[in-house]
């Protein structure tokens, strides 16, 4: 199944990416609609990690529980290499790596989801 994400959805991904490499001086490419979002370098161009990106219409405060697509998860993890979930909120981004999460798998609709509580293992940059 092909998603094809708004323009908005384009633009609230290209805010978050950049906020999060931006805070260790890397940069990221795009990859295809079928794919995980990105693909995150370091400053000397070295591939580091991969990254999903899923936009949430909440503050920081008010995200929790964060939901991300268990297809989407599962695409991020085979990459074997870093999987970075990054949420965007209206107020900044949060943002983990998959395999140091702890999250709940629900039933939502058609789609299976996983759903995050609070945790350590988050990080949060607020957008300036």
């Amino acid at each position: 199944m092909t998603t094809f994400e708004t323009e908005e959805e384009r633009r609230i991904q290209k805010k978050a990416i950049e906020v999060f490499v931006n805070t260790f001086g890397g940069t990221y490419q795009k990859l295809d609609a079928s794919d995980v979002d990105y693909k995150i370098f370091d400053k000397n161009k070295n591939l580091i990690a991969y990254a999903e990106i899923s936009g949430r219409v909440r503050t920081i405060r008010n995200a929790y529980p964060l939901p991300i697509s268990a297809k989407k998860l599962v695409k991020l993890i085979d990459k074997r290499l870093a999987p970075v979930i990054i949420w965007s909120c209206e107020d900044g981004i949060i943002y983990g790596k998959a395999d140091k999460l702890v999250g709940d798998i629900k039933f939502d609709g058609d789609e299976m989801m996983v759903y995050y509580d609070k945790q350590r293992s988050f990080k949060y940059i607020r957008f300036v």
